[in-house]
């Protein structure tokens, strides 16, 4: 279960970097390059399209589109949606599906569309992975046709590492 939790937790440390500039990156530049980028100060959003990748440290994020919306007086980001193609990479630890989102005033993130987490030779996978920043807690559910699966090694070289 502490294996589990540790892969889940993976999504905590990639999306919050990537997304959010949080975590233990916060302190390096956040990249983006894309084919396009269209603001609209008026809906306050910011969209980059094509082939988009975003990288923070050592954590890199790949989808076909990002969108940033913010609000406030000082612009802050108040959700980050990727669509189509998402990856999240940090060192051997990935997370993809089809779309993710990242909600920074619940400090929950939702990964959906054949959702997969891999850290090393450990995968689980859902039809909706949730994962709740603050509270270090992850949801997984399953759909009408597929079940929640993981698949853990023990006593593999990730036993204990932290995302």
């Amino acid at each position: 279960m502490r294996r589990m939790v540790s892969c889940l937790a993976l999504l905590l440390a990639l999306a919050t970097a990537g997304y959010a500039a949080q975590g233990s990156n916060n302190k390096e530049p956040l990249k983006i390059k894309s084919d396009t980028l269209n603001t609209d100060n008026e809906k306050k959003t910011a969209i980059f399209e094509g082939k988009v990748v975003a990288r923070q440290g050592d954590m890199t994020l790949y989808t076909d589109r990002l969108v940033v919306s913010y609000n406030g007086p000082n612009n802050e980001v108040s959700q980050v949606e990727a669509f189509g193609n998402v990856r999240i990479v940090q060192e051997e630890r990935q997370a993809t599906g089809a779309h993710g989102v990242y909600d920074p005033k619940l400090a929950r993130i939702i990964l959906d569309g054949n959702p997969k987490v891999v850290s090393g030779e450990d995968v689980v996978t859902g039809r909706i992975i949730t994962y709740y920043v603050n509270e270090q807690k992850s949801v997984v559910t399953s759909g009408p046709k597929e079940r929640v699966e993981a698949v853990i090694h023990p006593g593999g070289k990730n036993v204990g590492a932290k995302p």
